[in-house]
Order: C-alpha cells, then structure tokens, then sequence
C-alpha cells in the first residue's frame, strides 16, 4: 500500500460550550479505506472539518510527519489533503474533460484551460480510467448521473496528486448499481491513496470497509475490521442495531409516546 497516514491525538472541537469533537485518537495507515460511522450527531463531519481546517481544533491531526492543526484551509490542500462534500461541486456548464483539466491546472489562466487540446494531460486520461468517465468526457457535467457527478468530484481529486481522500457520505442518493461502482472505485483509488469515508450506509461499510472507526458522543466508540465492529455489543447498542431499521414516522413516534 502507498500512500500516507493520517495520526490524529486527543482531537477536540466545541462550538459555544458544546463539545461536538471530544479527545478522538486515530490512526489511518497508508493505503488505507477507512469508514467513520456513527449516528447523526457523533461528529462524523466535525472530525474532517478540524483534518481540513474548516473548524478550529485542539490536540493533533499529523499526515505526512507534519502537523496540520493551525494551518489554513489552502496550505492544508496544498499538502495533499482533499475532501468532496455530501453535494458534488462540478462545474455543470462545463465538460467532464474541462472539469478534470481546470482542477489538475490550478495556476494555468482560464482561457488555456477551457480551450479544446489535442493533447489531454496524462493525469486528466488516468482520472477519466480510474472514474470509468472516459466515454463521457465530452459531456457536459451538468447532464451526469448522480453518481457520476460524485465520480467526477472524485476525478477531480485525484488530478490534484491527491494524497488523503476524505469524502462525505459519497453515495448518498445513489442506485445499487451506483453504490456498487462507488465502492469498486474507492478499492481501486485506495490502492496508490488513503481514503477515508463518513457513511451511513451500513450495507456499502460492510462490503467495502477494510477497517471501521465507530463515533458516539464526540468520541471512539470502536474500532476494527467490520467484523470486530459488528461484534461489539457496544456498537450494536447505540448504532448497528437502530441502522437497519426505518426511520420512525411522526405517526410512530406519537403512538410510541
């Protein structure tokens, strides 16, 4: 596995009093594809908000031998880190091909980036391999199946030399199909990157997650394979156990009251 670990110690976030974040310890090995789960609230989010600099921290979050707590949002993507959010951010009016070649050319002006190239850069053509886009590069984005916007967002990643992936609830409204895909494509990503996944999904974690972090309260609930983790009677309490089931209707909820 390549790649670089991420090592986060005594990680915490408070927003006016509340500790959303409380003392978390992780560590994510190179090449690693790494799901946090949890239930809403456990601070799935705020976790990769403090690695991104979007929330201010306490403690440490070190990848690549250099601490990233302190540094702002763009020298802590400069160093390698990227992360996609629960809604794909494309450039719709644009082509896929337009879209991986403006992320992958950060510092070209925009005209040389939008006009058309015989020669599309090597990255551009791995992304569009890897994302399984190459047949619709030509297309505009906006036009893209829902999954295959996240696939772009994910492309677009990837041309920045990307080293740590952090994606949010990558498939989030998607078909099986899709899910599947996604899962088949964040295998073959995690073989050259470390990739971690905040998901609710409980079917794509247990068909895709080569190691589990479980969030509850703020804090390391467990932590394992997924077999560890559904073995865990603390896990299948507060988590597991309630992910399987509808949610309650207001119906339900009175009638249970």
């Amino acid at each position: 596995m390549s790649g670089e670990g991420l090592t986060v110690r005594d990680l915490r976030v408070t927003f006016d009093g509340f500790t959303a974040v409380d003392g978390v310890d992780l560590d994510i090995r190179p090449g690693d594809l790494r799901f946090l789960i949890g239930p809403n609230g456990a601070g799935k989010t705020t976790l990769v908000d403090a690695v991104t600099g979007l929330v201010k921290a306490t403690g440490s979050v070190r990848f690549g031998g250099e601490e990233l707590l302190g540094k702002p949002v763009h020298r802590i993507a400069r160093m390698g880190i990227g992360r996609t959010f629960q809604t794909a951010t494309v450039f719709e009016e644009l082509t896929v091909l337009q879209n991986l070649d403006i992320a992958a050319g950060a510092g070209r002006g925009v005209w040389t980036m939008l006009r058309r190239r015989k020669d599309v850069p090597e990255a551009v053509t791995k992304a569009l391999e890897t994302t399984g886009l190459t047949d619709l590069r030509d297309r505009p984005a906006g036009v893209l199946a829902h999954g295959q916007k996240q696939w772009l967002e994910i492309g677009m990643l990837l041309v920045q030399d990307v080293k740590l992936l952090l994606l949010d609830e990558p498939v989030a409204g998607m078909s099986h199909d899709e899910r599947e895909a996604t899962g088949e494509l964040l295998r073959r990503v995690s073989e050259d990157h470390t990739v971690v996944v905040i998901e609710h999904d409980m079917d794509f974690m247990r068909s895709f997650a080569r190691s589990v972090s479980v969030l509850h309260a703020g804090k390391v609930l467990s932590e394992g394979s997924v077999a560890e983790v559904q073995a865990d009677p603390r896990v299948q309490e507060v988590y597991l156990g309630r992910a399987s089931e509808p949610e309650p209707t207001p119906a339900a909820v009175a009638e249970e009251a």
